[in-house]
Order: C-alpha cells, then sequence, then structure tokens
C-alpha cells in the first residue's frame, strides 16, 4: 500500500490508531449526508469501513488513503479509488471532516488520487458517484477535470456520474 504527499496532506494507508479519529469524522450527520444511506457511521461501522478499504487494497491494489494534514498531524478523512465488484468504473472519491471543508483539501487529495490512477494504476478513464444534491462534491469534481457523464442508479441511490478520461485530462494540461 502506497503513501503519497501533496503540499499539505499525506495520504498513506489507514492503520488501527486512526479509528477513533475516523469514526469521529464518520459519525458527523453533515459529513455522512451523501455518503451510501446518509446516515452517520457507528464507532463499529467506521471500523468495518476501514477494514473495507484495507481489503480493498489486497484485491485490487490501490484503494482508499487515510487523508493526513501535515501541519497538525491530525487524521481528516479519507480519500482515493475505489472499484468494488457490481461499481459503475473506477471512481475517484473523498470524504473530509466538516473543520476541514472549504480548505482546498478535498481538491489536493483528489488530484493526487487521480493522478494515481492514470500515472500508476494506468486506468483511461476515471468516474466520480456523486448524489445529485451534493453541490460542493460536484464542483470539486469539475475542479480535477471531470464532466457529468450520466444519471444512474448505485446501490438504490440515483446518483449522477462524472468522469474523465487520460486523453481528456492530457489535452486540458497543453
Amino acid at each position: 500500500m502506497t503513501t503519497l504527499e501533496t503540499e499539505r496532506l499525506i495520504l498513506r494507508p489507514f492503520v488501527d490508531d486512526d479509528l477513533s479519529a475516523f469514526a469521529a469524522i464518520c459519525a458527523d450527520p453533515e459529513v455522512m449526508r451523501y455518503i451510501g444511506s446518509g446516515q452517520p457511521l457507528s464507532r463499529a461501522g467506521a471500523w468495518r469501513a476501514i477494514a473495507l478499504f484495507i481489503g480493498h487494497w489486497r484485491l485490487r491494489g490501490y484503494g482508499q488513503w487515510a487523508v493526513v494534514e501535515k501541519e497538525s498531524g491530525e487524521l481528516v478523512g479519507r480519500a482515493g479509488l475505489w472499484n468494488p465488484e457490481g461499481w459503475p468504473g473506477l471512481e475517484v472519491g473523498w470524504l473530509l471532516a466538516r473543520s476541514r471543508w472549504r480548505q482546498g483539501l478535498g481538491t489536493e487529495a483528489a488530484r493526487a488520487s487521480l493522478d494515481y490512477a492514470f500515472d500508476v494504476v494506468r486506468a483511461d478513464h476515471v468516474i466520480s458517484v456523486i448524489h445529485a444534491e451534493n453541490v460542493a462534491s460536484i464542483r470539486l469534481a469539475e475542479k480535477i477535470g471531470e464532466r457529468f457523464e450520466r444519471q444512474a442508479t448505485v446501490d438504490g441511490i440515483e446518483v449522477g456520474i462524472y468522469g474523465v478520461s487520460w486523453r481528456g485530462r492530457v489535452s486540458e494540461q497543453l
């Protein structure tokens, strides 16, 4: 499991000591509003999520990282790649503590994750699965070059699929 570093963040594998901080983030109803069922997670649910992220890395060779703020050393969320069986494609996703919203940290983590998807995983196309009312995540997806592709139903929830192809990303940078 790889560790990435950005200007303000360290994206590293989850460890057992992350549970309390991650559980506190996932217990916030506003943070979880557009994630899965839209309900906060219990401490046990947060533990299962961490175990799922670690298992995804083992099975796919990529996955979600624990997002740690360099300055404070605090775990402030998760970001990375997601593609479980039956998912609509290789997804870049993010989730941050509410105290870290509107600081550009989500964009920074998502860009690093997207670079990893194209440069290391060698993906041709990456998506983000976003609830239609999640305006902040739609804006973030657009900041990293993703564009609306289609509506879909994922796990019984109506979502928008935003995506970017490797070629589209290269032409944007020229």
